[in-house]
């Protein structure tokens, strides 16, 4: 009994030996499968109304690789399609803009500044994807043009013209675009037009020198500015005819080919006219600022 009890100590005491140096070691660095924070996360809105999640990873540092061979990118990107789909993709190499794919790249993610476009086996199934700006509050509706390459975010109310042109430059000098149009409750009670009154985003192509001068008659007061980190040319013009009086403001951004601008139009008409008491002058500022609310979640592609 004496043997067998000495001969137990001894295992007690060596295993408390093991177990105490095992705890005073360091533990080892392993590498588990924990997905680092996405460098960016951003909002795609796509032709019929599609939409795209995607979350943007810089993935572990670069490989190494032959000289003279392309770099190999490492990056990594999580994408939640509009129809419900998830995908965890690598970033494969591409000639221009990012490109991300599957194994068999029968699933690829292109996307190029502010732009992307989804191919499903050499098929276009996400097209004209646009990123879109955070609501800054009071701009819950968002439109996309793939075709213009831009989209904004609007009131809720706001009537969208597609087939709209500015025709007050005359005959063969139309401007296409796309007009947002004021809800007939904010002119309510007041001397403003909810007819043509709004916001539009509209573009002149094959222009190198893209200023607000394009967009109103010549001799309209013009200069340059910038606002929310954008450099505009920035053209004013107001007329009146019969109790009518019509304000614009063009909004040129610098650099742009086709040059996009984004118009504001005001129609209202002479307080004046009417009966002391019956309507209230429209707030401007209000109407301005919103105006200005909306032009800043302007995005290009």
């Amino acid at each position: 009994m004496k043997k067998i009890l000495i001969i137990s100590v001894i295992i007690v005491i060596a295993f408390l030996g093991w177990y105490f140096w095992n705890a005073s070691r360091p533990t080892p660095n392993i590498e588990t499968n924990t997905e680092e924070k996405p460098i960016s996360e951003v909002s795609y809105l796509c032709d019929g109304n599609k939409t795209i999640e995607a979350a943007f990873y810089k993935g572990s540092s670069a490989v190494q690789v032959q000289p003279g061979e392309p770099p190999v990118p490492t990056g990594s990107v999580s994408l939640t399609l509009s129809d419900g789909r998830k995908f965890n993709l690598p970033q494969t190499i591409s000639g221009s803009g990012i490109r991300y794919a599957n194994s068999d790249e029968s699933f690829i993610f292109w996307g190029k500044g502010n732009g992307a476009f989804i191919t499903e086996n050499n098929e276009q199934t996400y097209g004209g994807c646009v990123i879109t700006a955070k609501d800054p509050g009071g701009l819950p509706q968002v439109y996309s043009n793939g075709a213009m390459g831009f989209s904004i975010r609007y009131p809720a109310g706001y009537s969208v013209d597609t087939s709209y042109k500015y025709q007050a430059l005359g005959p063969g000098k139309d401007i296409d675009g796309i007009k947002f149009i004021i809800p007939a409750s904010i002119a309510s009670g007041t001397n403003l037009s909810s007819y043509d009154t709004g916001l539009s985003v509209e573009e002149v192509p094959d222009v190198q020198d893209c200023n607000a001068g394009i967009f109103v008659y010549p001799g309209a007061s013009v200069q340059n500015m910038s606002d929310n980190n954008v450099d505009y040319s920035l053209a004013t013009t107001s007329d009146a005819g019969a109790g009518n009086f019509y304000e614009e403001k063009v909004w040129a951004i610098s650099g742009t080919n086709p040059c996009v601008a984004v118009r504001y139009f005001i129609h209202y008409t002479n307080i004046g006219n009417y009966d002391p008491g019956t309507i209230k002058e429209f707030d401007r500022s209000a109407l301005m600022n919103q105006f200005d609310q909306m032009r800043r979640t302007l995005i290009l592609d």
